[in-house]
């Protein structure tokens, strides 16, 4: 500025009077006289906060896909494990893996929102049992019941069914992985009450590995989207780790599920 140089996009954060924070990108540009001496600044304040708040949902969204991908890995090959245990010959093999990878891909397609903001289903609404049955059925097992559902099947808003599809579909990825879902014994209970203005679904993992292989793993992606998605839904969650399983209760007000 001493030297008369004009200084563009200086990202800052002003308070406004309300006592609210904005992020701004201020412009100073030198003032001259007639004969060229500086005489005084130019400041050119604009309001960022937009685009700042774009750019924070593209990182989201490129670490989500990052995120997205591995799981994806992770799950096709416990998948390929289980199928290959099961199946008798090539064929049966074959099959079996080419349903569960189809299931696979309806359930991912659930959890991803469209380019005009509505769920990519299409679909103004599902059921809570058809959305867990789209996101568990990669995980079916002829002549197996590994998982169940009980309770009340409730409706769920077009508005609301990506935020719960990627809820489940992160427990289901993580009982693919480590829990439950991660070998041939476990098994999967999903109860829903409706309790007045609060639906209480538990989420029940049992025969699974050992405690040991079961307990939290650092904070990580999928966890800190876990937070975002029940913080953005006031929903309640709460964890019990057993020996061979995992419980997981949420409390869900009545408004978090339609609209």
């Amino acid at each position: 500025m001493q030297a008369g140089e004009r200084v563009d996009h200086f990202e800052t954060i002003r308070r406004r009077k309300d006592g609210s924070l904005i992020d701004i990108s201020l412009t100073i540009s030198p003032i001259r006289d007639g004969n060229g001496k500086i005489i005084g600044a130019s400041k050119i304040a604009r309001d960022i906060s937009e685009r700042k708040r774009a750019a924070e949902r593209q990182e989201l969204l490129l670490r989500e896909m990052h995120h997205r991908v591995k799981n994806l890995f992770a799950i096709t090959g416990s998948i390929i494990t289980l199928a290959g245990r099961t199946a008798k010959t090539t064929a049966d093999l074959a099959a079996g893996m080419k349903d569960r990878l189809m299931a696979l891909s309806r359930a991912h397609e659930m959890t991803l929102p469209s380019l005009n903001g509505e769920t990519a289903t299409g679909a103004p609404e599902t059921t809570l049992f058809q959305l867990l049955s789209n996101i568990l059925a990669p995980y079916e097992r002829e002549g197996a019941n590994r998982w169940q559902l009980i309770g009340d099947d409730i409706d769920i808003s077009g508005t609301k069914i990506t935020n719960f599809a990627l809820l489940f579909h992160e427990f289901a990825t993580n009982a693919a992985k480590y829990g439950a879902l991660s070998i041939e014994e476990g098994k999967l209970e999903i109860a829903a009450t409706m309790k007045g203005e609060i639906l209480e679904i538990v989420w029940l993992e049992s025969s699974g590995p050992p405690q040991a292989a079961l307990e939290p793993r650092s904070i990580g992606f999928g966890s800190r989207l876990e937070q975002i998605i029940s913080q953005s839904l006031g929903v309640d969650i709460a964890r019990d780790w057993m020996p061979n399983g995992l419980s997981i209760r949420l409390f869900v007000p009545r408004g978090a599920i339609g609209d």
